[in-house]
């Protein structure tokens, strides 16, 4: 899996990745959740360990794959300068319960710090209009982590 995301990452024109959608999720899930954390020009390591620790329990990963993998999001998050192209084909590969837990993350890595920047609240309006999960279930999204992060 490593050596596949490092591959997506550098864009190796030669190789032909047969599993490669998945790994394309992890990567522009991680990307999404870090470009959340960058939101308020600065990635701070409160967001860091939210990231890491909801990561790797999303998908199920080593420390060492959830390291290459943040590593490799963060890589693209910079040179990227779209949404669009990280959440491309979500709505077509996940299914609403799943893009709704991804709604949850990136609350979950806005909160980390304990304030949610003006521009990260923007942000996940924006992620959740462009995978089409509603304004209702974003805001209950945003409760639950509030919630269970006890912020009032």
């Amino acid at each position: 899996m490593i050596d596949r995301i490092l591959k997506l990452i550098k864009g190796t024109p030669d190789t032909q990745i047969p599993d490669s959608k998945p790994d394309q999720l992890r990567l522009a899930v991680a990307a999404l959740l870090i470009e959340a954390a960058c939101r308020d020009d600065d990635f701070e390591q409160e967001e860091r360990y939210a990231i890491e620790s909801l990561v790797a329990d999303k998908f199920k990963l080593s420390k060492e794959e959830t390291h290459t993998l943040i590593e490799g999001a963060h890589a693209a998050q910079k040179n990227s300068s779209q949404l669009y192209g990280f959440t491309r084909g979500m709505v077509e590969r996940m299914e609403y319960e799943e893009r709704l837990h991804l709604i949850e993350m990136l609350w979950d890595v806005a909160y980390a710090d304990g304030v949610l920047d003006p521009n990260e609240d923007a942000l996940i309006r924006r992620i959740a209009g462009l995978i089409y999960v509603t304004d209702q279930d974003r805001g209950a999204a945003r409760r639950r982590v509030m919630q269970r992060r006890a912020i009032n």
